[in-house]
């Protein structure tokens, strides 16, 4: 991923965390995500009362790229705290995981992100050959 798309990824991500529904952590998240064909795809963090039907950015964003017709991705921005980096969460990391998503950025702002390599963030993945041989990955 070149430097101008990992830019534009980041400033997505950051347009999307301004629509976040946080009425509760108040903790804003936005996700973009980046097709093989360049289009972008964004979410953001959406909460509900009953906590666990809440819906992180990362998996909000995904979503709407499949729902369009994407399975291939590029790599995908992650903007949680602008005082520190936001990490995907487990969840969100075993979508990371399904998707083959090569690349993932945190960012804080325009100007500070990390890139990491999507296949390293969650070692021993539950994958489709689990499913076929019961056994786990790894």
């Amino acid at each position: 991923m070149m430097g101008n798309e990992a830019a534009a990824l980041v400033s997505a991500a950051l347009a999307a965390r301004k629509n976040a529904y946080v009425p509760y952590s108040g903790y804003p998240v936005g996700a973009a995500v980046l097709g093989e064909d360049g289009n972008i795809f964004t979410g953001c963090n959406v909460e509900n009362v009953s906590y666990p039907a809440g819906m992180c950015a990362e998996r909000n964003a995904i979503g709407s790229a499949v729902t369009a017709g994407y399975t291939s991705f590029q790599g995908i921005a992650v903007a949680g705290s602008d005082k520190g980096f936001t990490m995907p969460c487990g969840i969100c990391r075993q979508v990371i995981a399904e998707f083959h998503i090569p690349v993932v950025i945190v960012a804080k702002d325009e100007d500070h992100y990390k890139i990491f390599d999507g296949s390293k963030l969650l070692p021993h993945a539950f994958e489709e050959g689990c499913l076929k041989t019961g056994e786990r990955n790894g």
